[in-house]
């Protein structure tokens, strides 16, 4: 089993993958106010960023670094109410939403993109799920068509698209994606 407190992945481009921590954290925020500029991630910009990167049920965070500045951020927790793919992969799979974690606040720096660091993060979230005997499943709103194709040419099944509850009165079609075997 890795131990959380030591550099897990390191790319032939020098990109380094490694726990995050609570210094960490503003950086996150600022990289994430990037990708939320470029791209609309997060959908619905959150009222606190850092207290959305950081909740308490996390199991495991990590961040990408390249010439030591952060490029990127993933989470793997247990799944919640706000999450989709568990509920998906344990009707489609027959196996306990329990035994599932959930992929998630995957983001990479604009400028650090086509470093294959997003690949390097969903690698090691699901290093870090299987490691625990849980299954990684994520679900990504239906019109993120790029982290779609990265999910797909990662190896991860579509299980469906389904409405998930925004709010009152708010749907969002997402698509639930399980790890490959």
């Amino acid at each position: 089993m890795l131990s959380p407190c030591v550099p897990v992945l390191e790319d032939p481009y020098g990109v380094l993958v490694r726990p995050r921590t609570d210094r960490d954290l503003d950086a996150c925020v600022r990289v994430l106010a990037e990708v939320h500029g470029r791209d609309g991630y997060p959908v619905d910009w959150p009222d606190d960023p850092a207290a959305w990167l950081a909740p308490p049920s996390d199991l495991a965070t990590w961040v990408a670094e390249t010439d030591g500045r952060l490029a990127g951020h993933v989470r793997l927790s247990r799944g919640g109410p706000g999450d989709a793919a568990p509920g998906v992969w344990s009707a489609l799979s027959g196996t306990d939403a329990a035994a599932a974690a959930v992929i998630s606040r995957l983001f990479v720096a604009p400028s650090a993109r086509g470093q294959g660091i997003g690949a390097l993060l969903v690698q090691r979230a699901v290093a870090a799920a299987r490691e625990r005997g849980l299954w990684p499943v994520l679900d990504v709103v239906a019109s993120d068509t790029a982290a779609a194709a990265l999910y797909e040419r990662l190896g991860w099944r579509l299980l469906a698209t389904v409405d998930q509850e925004w709010g009152p009165g708010r749907t969002v079609a997402v698509r639930c994606y399980a790890a490959g075997a």
